[in-house]
């Protein structure tokens, strides 16, 4: 029994969005592979997520335990007691969560109480396309495979709503708070408009020429970036309706430009939004040199994501160049980059067989 979700590019509004400002982000054809097999000799969940960890045995007596545990250390965290990295102790525990989470939630054999029960034992397996560490969503992927996953196994299946909401509710211990962007893009699939934690899908195609380049994983976490930044701009509206100018400029143009016209929308907003990253001080100097040597050659880039407020990896860029041959030229200069095409993923997380 295997589930997929698939990863993501935020497109613009990754640092406003949390000023109230809206964000635009695309599900893209990388997936998270997550694949349950029944062991009924067992009475472990064992887990082998690849590039991850090594293996994990989680008895299914301690299954609830864990969860309360967990709990209680996001609340110790939000207090400021403990830092965001040692809510879990494993990266495995992220995608047991998930499971127990939804055993919780929904009413299902073998529950004995609110807060004790024992799943079905067996192997969970998990394997990704999406680069570690890029800035792709790929713990919100994880999170929301695993839950189609056992959705089909207990023929419990959620809303698309419910399922946003509990993706959310688990990615909290990873990053110390439950990303919309994340949690929409792996759900709904294709294009969304999040503001406010509310989502919109738009029924349109990114179209070609948009490309995905991971710098390498920033020094500084992602809750760094956010706090620097609301440190130095929390107050400055101006700014932040200016970041939400250029996402509904982005909403109003996507799939329609013309590749062939001399000024394309897309390469002026992109450009626009990229000033202002630069103002709130998360575009390192290597990414920096990477968009201006793809604006030189007629494209534009820009930080999607956090960025970073130092150090000189800036996670991921996404670019647009209409020129596939100046995007191979320019690419070849920075060789210790991974690059791709962005293909649009329509379908969201699903369940794709026995």
């Amino acid at each position: 029994m295997q589930a997929r979700a698939p990863g993501k590019v935020i497109l613009s509004g990754e640092h406003s969005v949390v000023y109230g400002a809206p964000a635009l982000a695309v599900a893209i054809k990388k997936h998270t592979y997550v694949s349950f097999k029944p062991v009924t000799e067992s009475k472990t969940i064992n887990t082998l997520f690849a590039g991850i960890s090594s293996g994990m045995h989680y008895p299914l007596h301690a299954l609830s335990h864990l969860k309360h545990k967990l709990d209680n250390r996001f609340e110790q965290f939000l207090k400021g007691d403990l830092p965001v990295r040692g809510i879990m102790s494993q990266p495995d525990d992220l995608l047991v969560y998930a499971m127990t989470t939804l055993m919780h939630h929904l009413p299902v054999p073998g529950r004995v109480s609110s807060t004790s029960y024992l799943p079905m034992p067996g192997r969970l397996l998990s394997e990704s396309d999406l680069p570690l560490g890029a800035g792709m969503g790929s713990s919100a992927s994880a999170i929301a495979a695993t839950l189609v996953l056992f959705e089909h196994l207990l023929d419990k299946p959620l809303t698309l709503d419910q399922r946003f909401e509990m993706i959310r509710f688990c990615e909290r211990l990873q990053h110390g708070r439950g990303s919309a962007i994340d949690a929409a893009t792996v759900t709904y699939g294709g294009l969304n408009h999040i503001q406010a934690g509310k989502v919109a899908s738009i029924d349109q195609h990114l179209g070609a020429h948009w490309y995905w380049i991971f710098t390498g994983s920033p020094t500084v976490s992602t809750g760094e970036c956010v706090q620097s930044v609301r440190e130095h701009f929390e107050d400055d509206t101006a700014l932040w309706n200016a970041f939400a100018a250029i996402t509904r400029g982005f909403v109003d143009c996507v799939g329609d430009c013309n590749a062939s016209e001399t000024r394309n929308p897309h390469i002026d907003l992109i450009k626009e939004n990229h000033r202002l990253l630069q103002r709130i001080g998360v575009v390192p100097h290597s990414a920096l040199l990477l968009i201006d040597a793809i604006e030189a050659d007629g494209g534009a880039a820009k930080i999607s994501g956090a960025g970073a407020t130092r150090g000189d990896a800036g996670g991921l860029v996404i670019a647009y160049q209409p020129d596939e041959q100046a995007m191979s030229q320019v690419m070849s200069q920075f060789p210790g980059y991974t690059w791709g095409a962005v293909e649009q993923d329509s379908q969201g997380a699903c369940y794709v067989g026995d």
